[in-house]
């Protein structure tokens, strides 16, 4: 299809870019078919051109007619004098978390504000001819830093899958429980975090997913990691003791056993523990309950509400508040479990600070939910239609990727204030002292692929009111912020997110300059996270032995001659490695890949790097990847249980040399 203007001009308007340049810098157009996708996606009537022309119209008419910006950020504590382009009426009305009462006034051709508390605020305006809503942002000029939280400006943790997470004798995915037993093994070593995968709520109904990268809410935890060993009489675990879990048989055992749990609790529950489930139910509101209606009609209708009745595809619908009305118990059962899990996560929270550790959990947030899954369900307003986020072709997928979560529409999301993007956020951090922002380029752009096969395209999002709320909820919080910025992104974003105050996410091993050699310790980014590998690389061990080419020529991904072509370039990235790290052995026995381990991470002890993350697998020697992207069931992704009990953290060799390597660099 041949280029448009009247798409070309409604593209812009809607902050769709007309390209962007892939992995080899090769310029990439956005295709008018890919426009129109995700024009529609966002709300757009692209049905005829004269519809879209009176769109374009109507939008060029209402930014002609606005008495000032829509949008304002705000740094905390500083005044400001807002203009407006006529005489206007104006009311503030402050956060729903602040009890302020609103304030007005008439204003000529300015608006002077003073020293505003911290929140997203309301502005509406009032001329002869137009009311204009105004978002206006106030947030702190950068998130807390490792200085400001801790006292020292390095520190050092262990990452690692809460899924694989297990004490000696116990059987099936790990719980909260072993999370907290393991800060408190690493926080006595003298770590600073224990960091995890996302623990979002996959959904009741769902004996499909098993991803943490898939979740059905971010908003809610995963009940399938509630430890249940202490409440009252229940069923006896069954679950079988493999190296491997078994994610189906898990669910189907835990969901059994919470039940007969909250049984117990309706049967047994104190007073105090009744007060207080009912002091948390209140406190969620109505953000809860929608959540806890999804899951009961999940259980009627299926895990996906796109293919629910259409009277229950709306929440708030007269059907949604009779069906509701009639399953009362029910809802109250999966508010139960959040309850729980809260208290749980909590508990494992408190246990790793008072081991020691300065920040304690460093939690994970996912990219989006699933599409057609409770999130999208209980915010569809502000979900773009007929499109999936992804990411183009990468270091970590030549094929590219199609993760099959929902986007928000970004003129959706400021239209509400931001409301579901902040409620995450601070639900993400209320038991974390670090948080990442998995691929948190989606702040910045997001990569929308079309349903109707057209090819992906970027949708530019409102990234300085989006970074403004994240240092607004870190500041509330007092945590962390790390943005995983792997991949491609486009010029001058990481500074954007350096200014924030948000640290990067550094990966050992794409840490190269432009000849291919690995950096020096001294050059790698001072204000960043760093690791050798993560759960969607190669371990250290499995990238000694080319265990991901092995898998990309397996899947067919590679041909033969790409193969020896990667095989070969590997072999000279591992002897650059050996050289850098001082170790002479070839690393091709287990006592030589154990040395070249320690020597890496003696090497990112003395970086000038704020954070260092051991992951757990390269540590104690884990060969194969959690995850290998692009796959699902050709692969087993999110299955591994641990080799290591948590028992023996404090006594494994390696774990413990590292952790002396930490220490001495002061860390």
């Amino acid at each position: 299809m041949k280029p448009d203007p009247v798409i070309g001009a409604l593209g812009k308007q809607f902050g769709i870019a007309p390209n962007f340049r892939d992995l080899s810098g090769i310029e990439k157009p956005t295709s008018v078919e890919t426009t129109l996708a995700l024009l529609r996606a966002n709300g757009v009537d692209v049905s005829s051109q004269s519809a879209m022309q009176e769109t374009l119209q109507a939008s060029r008419h209402k930014a002609k007619q606005q008495l000032c910006k829509d949008e304002i950020i705000i740094e905390l504590g500083t005044d400001i004098s807002i203009p407006i382009a006529k005489p206007a009426e104006w009311i503030l009305t402050f956060d729903t978390a602040i009890e302020i009462a609103p304030i007005s006034g008439k204003a000529n051709n300015n608006i002077a504000l003073s020293e505003l508390p911290i929140g997203v605020h309301t502005l509406a305006l009032q001329s002869r001819a137009m009311t204009q809503q105004v978002n206006v942002i106030v947030a702190p000029a950068r998130c807390p830093s490792v200085g400001d939280l801790v006292g020292r400006t390095k520190i050092w943790g262990v990452n690692t899958a809460l899924y694989g997470l297990h004490s000696k004798g116990t059987r099936g995915m790990g719980t909260y429980h072993d999370l907290g037993l393991a800060a408190e093994k690493v926080g006595g070593l003298g770590a600073s975090f224990l960091g995890i995968n996302p623990v979002h709520s996959i959904g009741w109904a769902d004996d499909v997913t098993i991803s943490p990268y898939s979740p059905s809410h971010r908003g809610f935890l995963n009940t399938d990691h509630i430890d249940l060993s202490e409440l009252g009489e229940l069923p006896s675990d069954t679950i079988p003791h493999e190296g491997t879990l078994n994610h189906a048989l898990h669910q189907r055992d835990q969901e059994q056993r919470l039940q007969a749990a909250y049984d117990y609790f309706q049967r047994n529950a104190s007073f105090d523990e009744q007060t207080a489930f009912a002091r948390y139910r209140e406190e969620e509101g109505k953000t809860l309950e929608d959540y806890a209606l999804f899951e009961t009609l999940s259980e009627v209708h299926g895990p996906d509400w796109r293919r629910w009745p259409d009277k229950f595809q709306t929440c708030g619908s007269r059907a949604c508040t009779e069906f509701a009305r009639g399953h009362h118990n029910r809802m109250e059962f999966h508010a139960w479990a959040q309850w729980l899990a809260d208290q749980q996560l909590q508990g494992a929270q408190s246990q790793a600070c008072s081991s020691g550790m300065s920040l304690g959990l460093y939690l994970d947030l996912a990219v989006g939910p699933r599409r057609g899954a409770a999130e999208t369900w209980c915010e569809r307003a502000c979900i773009a239609q007929g499109v999936s986020i992804g990411a183009p072709p990468d270091h970590l997928s030549p094929a590219g990727q199609n993760w099959d979560l929902a986007a928000y529409a970004p003129e959706q999301q400021k239209q509400t204030g931001y409301r579901s993007f902040r409620s995450l956020l601070a639900r993400s951090l209320r038991h974390a002292g670090v948080l990442r922002i998995d691929h948190v380029l989606g702040l910045k752009r997001s990569y929308w692929i079309p349903d109707d096969g057209a090819p992906g395209g970027y949708v530019n999002q409102p990234c300085d009111a989006l970074l403004a709320i994240v240092a607004i909820e870190a500041s509330k919080s007092r945590s962390i912020i790390i943005g995983e910025d792997l991949g491609l992104v486009p010029i001058g974003f990481r500074e954007q997110l350096h200014n924030r105050g948000l640290y990067s996410y550094s990966v050992l091993q794409y840490e190269k300059n432009d000849e291919g050699a690995f950096r020096a310790p001294e050059a790698l980014p001072e204000q960043s996270l760093i690791c050798f590998s993560t759960h969607d690389t190669p371990t250290l061990h499995g990238y000694l032995q080319q265990k991901d080419i092995d898998w990309w020529r397996k899947l067919d991904w590679i041909d033969h001659d790409k193969e020896i072509e990667l095989r070969s370039s590997r072999t000279i990235e591992v002897k650059a490695l050996t050289k850098m790290a001082g170790v002479e052995n070839s690393p091709n026995e287990a006592e030589n890949i154990y040395e070249l381990s320690i020597a890496i991470h003696g090497i990112l002890a003395q970086s000038p790097v704020a954070m260092v993350s051991v992951q757990l697998d390269d540590a104690i020697g884990e060969v194969e990847a959690q995850n290998l992207p692009g796959t699902i069931n050709e692969h087993p992704n999110w299955q591994r249980r641990s080799s290591l009990p948590i028992e023996d953290f404090s006594t494994n060799v390696a774990l413990v040399t590292i952790a002396k390597q930490m220490n001495r660099a002061e860390r």
